[in-house]
């Protein structure tokens, strides 16, 4: 795991981050088949806290299969509550990777006007 604070993170978003990966490294240590790793990042700069969560499964192989839950659903609305981005997928090399980009100070969204933005 690695950590770089540049800047303090706010309690809202540090326990947002902190959902995002355990729900990321739980999902990773259930569904990725042969995964020796799991690495996490998290960077603090910017304006941004930026995580990324990424498991070394290998291409190809079948995934252990568990109940459908709602992790990656959880997780985009989590950051998009938040105003930031979220992405989820298998890599090239067979890998998954999570990456979630969030503002250190919320950010209005249009479901925050009612849509009217």
């Amino acid at each position: 795991m690695t950590i770089e604070e540049a800047e303090p993170i706010p309690a809202t978003v540090a326990t947002s981050v902190l959902r995002l990966v355990q729900e990321s490294v739980t999902n990773a240590r259930r569904h990725a088949a042969g995964a020796r790793e799991i690495a996490v990042t998290v960077l603090a700069a910017d304006g941004l806290v930026r995580v990324t969560v990424r498991d070394d499964g290998r291409p190809g192989a079948q995934p252990k299969r568990y109940g459908g839950g709602f992790g990656l659903v959880g997780m985009r609305e989590r950051v998009q509550l938040l105003g930031g981005r979220f992405a989820a997928g298998r890599e090239p090399d067979g890998g998954w990777q999570v990456t979630a980009e969030l503002p250190r100070e919320r950010q209005p969204s249009n479901a925050d006007d009612g849509g009217r933005s």
